[in-house]
């Protein structure tokens, strides 16, 4: 008989689950999630089993990190489906309350988000920065964590909550997991769905690029400038209809770097159709 995940919906729940899990003595482990679980977040979800205690999963599509021109209505949404890839697991609880919980009438305090925010994705998307930390803040305060779960896969969005956590003295340690592709190398995203079968192809560019950039770097290749306009070709070449940035950079300031020296990571953020994807992948020295 498969076990069935309990589900928490309010805050004043929440805190009670965590007080008693406090009081045995429980270490915690959050997976932060919008929801529409894949593969990459059950991986989040499996390392919280292994690395804790209890492991509190929350599903929350969190509108304050959307803007106006945004999917925020198209965001997928299917608590039913997440909760029965949850179900069997020990030891997990979810988390998943409205916007009414976490945004209650009157509700007018943000989280200015660290100064790596203004970079890349804060160019394209301003605001989006200080949605995640307010709610990344919220949810750690909540959950009571001893650690936090997050994938590479949003590799500025982890920046962000590592310098957050650090300048404001947050008890909860970040944990990272590696990225999880699907067979072809399409990194797992839960936007996925809405590519149709000839723009999941395009998609491949993507990753198909970053393999590329990862070879001219192994190969010797040290002008960034040379392979970032290089890059930007490769994704038109496979079909991108827009590219917001393609960059190789520093991978602690996000600092676009001309003379490339190990480690770098670069990262892309690119429309595939309608469908805004991202992929990184950091590039080390090799022992």
């Amino acid at each position: 008989m498969t076990t069935t995940v309990p589900v928490i919906c309010t805050i004043p729940e929440l805190r009670t689950l965590v007080q008693t899990l406090i009081k045995d003595s429980k270490m915690i482990g959050v997976v932060p999630t919008m929801g529409a679980l894949h593969a990459g977040h059950l991986s989040l979800v499996s390392e919280s089993q292994r690395q804790s205690d209890a492991t509190i999963v929350t599903i929350f599509v969190n509108p304050s990190q959307f803007s106006p021109t945004e999917d925020l209505t198209r965001y997928p949404r299917d608590l039913d489906s997440d909760l029965e890839k949850l179900a069997g697991a020990g030891n997990i609880f979810v988390f998943a309350p409205s916007a009414a919980e976490m945004y209650p009438t009157g509700f007018s305090t943000s989280m200015t988000p660290p100064a790596i925010a203004k970079l890349l994705e804060g160019e394209f998307r301003p605001t989006h920065f200080g949605g995640v930390a307010t709610v990344v803040l919220k949810l750690l305060n909540l959950t009571g964590a001893h650690f936090a779960f997050f994938g590479q896969k949003d590799y500025q969005q982890l920046l962000v909550v590592q310098r957050m956590v650090e300048d404001l003295n947050v008890p909860t340690e970040i944990r990272v997991c590696p990225i999880v592709r699907e067979a072809d190398g399409l990194a797992m995203s839960s936007r996925n769905i809405f590519l149709s079968a000839t723009e999941r192809e395009i998609a491949l560019s993507l990753n198909r690029t970053l393999k590329f950039v990862e070879a001219e770097i192994r190969d010797g290749q040290r002008d960034g400038y040379e392979l970032m306009v290089e890059m930007r070709q490769r994704l038109i070449d496979g079909g991108v209809t827009r590219i917001d940035y393609a960059t190789i950079a520093d991978p602690h300031s996000l600092e676009s770097v001309e003379a490339i020296q190990l480690p770098v990571v670069a990262l892309l953020a690119a429309y595939v159709g309608k469908t805004r994807l991202i992929d990184n992948k950091i590039i080390s020295p090799i022992d």
